[in-house]
């Protein structure tokens, strides 16, 4: 058994960068985003000074999250990414083979508070997994979705149980008339 699972809550570093493959720029093909994430590690040394540690990740984005990318993620948004880590290798233009580590992500959402005018004071919706601006949007909430994921950071709806068993009859009871139900 193995397990290939990442959860980052950072900041982008910059713009998504939309590719499309097998097709043009007209939507034919896949479509595919690129972007960083910081997340940063803040702590007090020995001396209680505070330092940031920050990790930079490569981030890839395939198909509606790319359109999610594309259209609501800017440098310095917050986001949430859950995906796996995948190594490639490459060669560069000086023929030099290079290794680099990405993160391949399975769920963006975004997270934070909107810039002014963002979104036309609209609600974010949740479809998919992936979350969406407000104003004019193709992807929408479903009415009343059959199965609500909890939010990272969110307490789980409460589990709703069978109403209690009551014991047995022991034969011990000395009035029958005492069973009635009122």
């Amino acid at each position: 058994m193995s397990l290939n699972k990442v959860m980052l809550i950072g900041n982008v570093g910059r713009d998504p960068n939309v590719r499309y493959l097998d097709g043009n720029a007209g939507g034919q093909g896949s479509k595919v985003a690129t972007f960083t994430l910081a997340t940063t590690e803040r702590y007090r040394d020995r001396s209680g000074e505070t330092r940031e540690n920050t990790e930079w990740h490569n981030i890839v984005a395939w198909r509606n999250s790319a359109d999610l990318a594309e259209k609501f993620i800017h440098k310095g948004t917050q986001i949430y990414v859950e995906g796996r880590l995948r190594t490639r290798s490459y060669t560069d233009q000086a023929g030099v083979q290079k290794y680099t580590t990405e993160v391949v992500a399975d769920n963006i959402q975004l997270l934070g508070r909107r810039q002014d005018g963002e979104d036309g004071g609209q609600p974010r919706q949740q479809y998919g997994g992936q979350q969406f601006g407000g104003g004019q949007q193709q992807y929408g909430a479903p009415a009343q979705p059959a199965y609500h994921q909890p939010q990272y950071g969110q307490p789980a709806p409460p589990v709703q149980t069978e109403a209690p068993v009551q014991p047995a009859a022991t034969g011990l009871e000395s009035d029958p008339s005492d069973d009635l139900p009122f």
